[in-house]
């Protein structure tokens, strides 16, 4: 089996690393962008199996990252998963709203961020 690549958009040095090895302990390749800009950039470079973006990104916010990534054809099918602290009634339905295709409250809980990565990937295969 080919190893699978998660694109983390993320700002937060101490979330990326923590994210970074829970999911290359499972065999993912994770690629890191720091801010919504870069995370485009970089989305744009490379054929990623899943997205996991921040929604309180500098520059631009996961919001309308999704917005513009899904824009993108050959990222189209794509599952776009927001990981987030807004945890607010309607943050939910916020996210799938701009086009998230799921969603992870922060603080993630380590013992469940690689089976819900897992569901997201088995979702896309579909």
């Amino acid at each position: 089996m080919t190893q699978q690549t998660i694109l983390y958009i993320e700002d937060n040095p101490e979330n990326r690393l923590l994210v970074k090895r829970i999911l290359e302990v499972e065999g993912y390749k994770v690629v890191e962008a720091i801010s919504g800009l870069a995370g485009l950039s970089v989305a744009e470079s490379m054929q990623p199996d899943l997205i996991l973006v921040d929604i309180n990104l500098p520059e631009l916010d996961g919001y309308e990252l999704t917005r513009r990534l899904k824009q993108i054809k050959h990222l189209a099918g794509v599952p776009i998963i927001a990981m987030t602290a807004n945890v607010m009634k309607g943050d939910r339905e916020k996210s799938l709203a701009a086009g998230c295709d799921g969603y992870i409250q922060k603080p993630i809980d380590v013992d469940e961020l690689p089976a819900q990565v897992a569901h997201y990937l088995q979702a896309k295969k579909k």
